[in-house]
């Protein structure tokens, strides 16, 4: 226990506790104190000023503890809270900590966060999200009455990526999968082309999570930090259907696995005698994106792709060439906004937009007759 003294209202200092852990986590005084100091407690028994004169460390270290703790109204993901940590402590504490939180001037902020991107290297994307937990410090912050405005509210930042996911084909695809001479990286890359589920999904499956006779796998949880997790929203926790085809080369896989069990991963780590699940970024590097170099995928020196890149692919080909609905596109990738699976995860097709355009030529019927 951290004991520490405060001014009650009446002017009297008291004595107050705050846990830290148990002895056996934390037997020596300084493993007690380094987790004192991991958890921002300095920060938080500090006495605080009169409104509106408390610093800025003071105001993220109670955002953190209003909007993430037991009373939070929004649960949050451990990925979410993980971070949301990072910005704060990474970040935004260091720069803005000692000020007051009321002084700090929008444009201070502004240009600082302008020197993240010119002279740090960050994403502007990055930079908004960053944006996006300070004026939430703010905000939480006015509502427990502890500041009166949000110096953020008037800060400016891109949001606008000029990220473009590689999208690939069937064709590339098939001839990534004849590239994998393992029965289970064979499985795991067709299991994710054909479902679009997210690598942390894939990895969380169990054999019990195949419901064979309703042609269904259940998605209820995503592998993330070494363990089990609530999946990434609402929508996702719900099916994805299993083809019979599909279900064919996961049963023919089963019967080779040495982790065959309805509570065993389905795409175990075979060095870790299947306790965990294979290491997704490892597979990437050093299996799924030499495949898909050989397979003829231009891929350029860091740029990103990985299983994920899947998922886009799919979705891209159902829409655009399958002219499948939308809605039934946005059920398989279960997100919540139909708008995401538009935006996001279908990108304009050259060869449909062209025969798109030459049906209105056609409509108007200007031919080659009218070739000037």
């Amino acid at each position: 226990m951290l004991r520490y003294r405060v001014t009650n209202s009446d002017g009297r200092r008291v004595e107050n506790v705050m846990p830290i852990g148990l002895v056996r986590e934390f037997p020596k005084d300084k493993d007690a104190w380094r987790e004192a100091d991991r958890l921002g407690l300095s920060v938080r028994i500090n006495d605080s000023p009169l409104p509106g004169r408390i610093r800025f460390d003071f105001l993220a270290e109670h955002y953190l503890r209003a909007d993430f703790g037991a009373d939070a109204v929004r649960p949050k993901s451990a990925n979410t809270i993980s971070h949301v940590e990072h910005i704060v402590r990474a970040y935004l504490v260091p720069r803005f900590g000692n000020e007051i939180a009321e002084d700090i001037k929008p444009l201070d902020i502004q240009r600082w966060f302008k020197s993240l991107h010119e002279t740090g290297g960050l994403a502007w994307t990055t930079i908004a999200k960053m944006r996006g937990v300070m004026s939430r410090i703010y905000k939480v912050g006015i509502l427990h009455e502890h500041v009166a405005k949000n110096p953020v509210l008037h800060v400016e930042t891109r949001s606008k990526t000029d990220y473009k996911a590689i999208v690939i084909t069937p064709e590339q695809t098939f001839a990534i999968l004849k590239s994998l001479p393992s029965p289970l990286h064979f499985t795991l890359v067709l299991t994710c082309a054909a479902t679009a589920l997210r690598a942390s999904e894939m990895l969380a499956l169990r054999w019990s999570d195949l419901l064979w006779e309703e042609g269904r796998i259940r998605i209820s949880k995503r592998w993330a930090k070494g363990e089990d997790g609530e999946t990434k929203t609402e929508s996702s926790n719900g099916y994805v259907p299993l083809h019979t085809v599909l279900a064919r080369f996961l049963r023919a896989w089963r019967a080779q696995t040495p982790f065959a069990s309805d509570g065993d991963f389905v795409f175990p780590s075979l060095k870790a005698a299947g306790r965990v699940p294979l290491s997704a970024s490892v597979f990437v590097a050093d299996h799924l994106r030499p495949a898909a170099k050989k397979a003829g995928v231009h891929i350029e020196d860091g740029q990103r792709f990985g299983l994920h890149n899947l998922r886009h692919s799919l979705s891209n080909w159902l829409v655009n060439k399958a002219k499948v609905e939308p809605k039934t596109v946005q059920g398989i990738l279960r997100h919540a906004k139909i708008q995401t699976t538009l935006d996001l995860y279908a990108q304009d097709d050259g060869d449909e937009t062209r025969a798109a355009q030459g049906e209105y030529l056609t409509a108007l019927g200007v031919g080659t007759q009218m070739v000037q």
